[in-house]
């Protein structure tokens, strides 16, 4: 009988030995895919209290036929998803000349106590030679760098305007197409 239980006892160690071996452990493996889309997004708005201020336009002395244009600078506040590319445009504005186009905005704001009108551009360059207009060929490129960028307006008001004193104004849509 004890050679009956020394014969189990055995045998129940050597299973107990099988069953934790590791040649008899299995596996086995599954791939996991893991992806995101990131969307292309960009946002727009007016930096610097979204004004374009001229300042004071003196049609008698320094802004008279025989003076200087009037510049200012304003500025968008733009921002993309990093690498992404976009246009920046400008509408005509609220008082836009007979023959403005989107292509090419002439751009006027009007007194606020009358109807006159003060004659002004906007441009992309400080040199003031590229006119930012409303169409995809006369707007801004622009890259995103996934932070908030200030992109400046550059504008003028050409001397020479024979207009009444008063405040002058306009409001011209800025968009950006991505």
């Amino acid at each position: 009988m004890n050679a009956i239980k020394t014969a189990v006892a055995a045998v129940t160690a050597a299973a107990s030995l099988v069953a934790f071996s590791p040649a008899e452990a299995a596996t086995a493996t599954a791939n996991l895919n893991v992806t995101a889309n990131v969307g292309g997004s960009c946002s727009i708005g007016a930096g610097g209290g979204g004004t374009l201020n001229f300042g004071t336009y003196d049609p008698i002395i320094v802004n008279s036929a025989l003076g200087i244009d009037l510049f200012g600078t304003g500025t968008l506040s733009v921002q993309c998803t990093l690498l992404g590319t976009a246009v920046i445009t400008l509408g005509q504005g609220l008082h836009p000349s007979a023959g403005s186009t989107d292509a090419a905005p002439l751009r006027r704001m009007r007194n606020t106590a009358s109807a006159d009108y003060l004659a002004y551009s906007l441009y992309q360059d400080v040199t003031r030679l590229i006119v930012w207009g409303n169409t995809a060929g006369t707007g801004l490129p622009f890259l995103g760098t996934g932070l908030p960028v200030p992109v400046l307006v550059y504008g003028t008001v050409p001397r020479g305007q024979n207009v009444p004193s008063g405040t002058y104004n306009d409001t011209v849509v800025a968009t950006i197409t991505f």
